[in-house]
């Protein structure tokens, strides 16, 4: 009991004890806090998923029926993702207006919050593509050269050299990707909305991607000068070939006959 005592009162027990008690605090907090964290984005995801259900009967079950099932008015929305909602709804595409061969851009009429809830819902349907996040579509470090040989191979033949878009068949159309935001465009990569094919990450990695979006900014950036001059719109060769028959062809026509009206004075003289 005597030397007991003795450590008791030792200057070090003090700081034993201090230490012990705080590695139990860090402990129990180490064991708890993760569970707590858990279960609160647990209980925030399925709020958003409430919430967004009562949208979703709201603006959408009209079409896409009521567990998202798909109607004769609209497709089964089981396995689309997060990613797809908040592109059609984020461009405002959807709800659409009318149906129609193609359904056009639009200012959209739900907040960023509700788009998110929305997405939530769907997403709980089945899965699918996710909404990226922003270090996915940032294309700050891409590599626009590169981004232009992959656009060149897997876009221009509809959306144009430029991303200026272009007629398709039956009415459907490549559209102008000017102003679009890049978490848009990685999305519409993420998931092949209406006539475009989807390139999944195992088809097109993110970085790829990237440099793509950087590609498409940088040709329509105001401070990309035209390296032919006048632009003609950006839409290659067939505003080109126009121009070139018009103009040139044209001026040479007028040059021709020019010439034969000088030699008709000529030869009267």
């Amino acid at each position: 009991m005597k030397k007991l005592s003795a450590r008791r009162r030792h200057p070090l027990a003090a700081v034993v004890v201090l230490l012990l008690a705080l590695a139990a605090t860090g402990g129990l907090y180490a064991a708890f806090a993760p569970a707590d964290k858990a279960q609160a984005d647990e209980t925030a995801q399925s709020l958003a998923i409430k919430e967004g259900q009562k949208l979703y009967t709201v603006g959408c079950a009209s079409c896409h029926g009521t567990g998202g099932q798909g109607t004769s008015d609209g497709p089964s929305l089981v396995g689309v993702g997060s990613a797809a909602v908040d592109f059609q709804v984020g461009t405002g595409r959807m709800p659409a207006q009318q149906p129609g061969a193609q359904v056009p851009k639009k200012p959209n009429i739900y907040t960023q919050k509700e788009i998110d809830q929305l997405a939530a819902y769907v997403a709980s349907l089945g899965a699918g593509p996710i909404t990226p996040t922003k270090e996915q579509f940032d294309p700050a470090d891409a590599d626009i050269a590169n981004g232009g040989e992959l656009f060149r191979t897997n876009c221009a033949q509809c959306h144009n050299f430029t991303g200026k878009g272009g007629a398709l068949t039956e009415g459907k159309y490549a559209p102008d990707l000017n102003g679009v935001s890049p978490k848009h465009l990685y999305e519409a990569m993420q998931t092949g909305p209406q006539n475009m094919p989807s390139f999944p990450d195992g088809i097109m990695p993110e970085q790829e991607k990237r440099d793509i979006i950087a590609y498409v900014k940088a040709v329509n950036s105001d401070d990309t000068p035209s390296p032919g001059g006048f632009a003609l719109g950006g839409l290659g060769p067939v505003a080109e070939g126009l121009f070139g028959w018009v103009f040139g062809l044209g001026s040479l026509i007028a040059v021709a006959v020019w010439v034969a009206a000088h030699t008709a004075k000529a030869k009267k003289s």
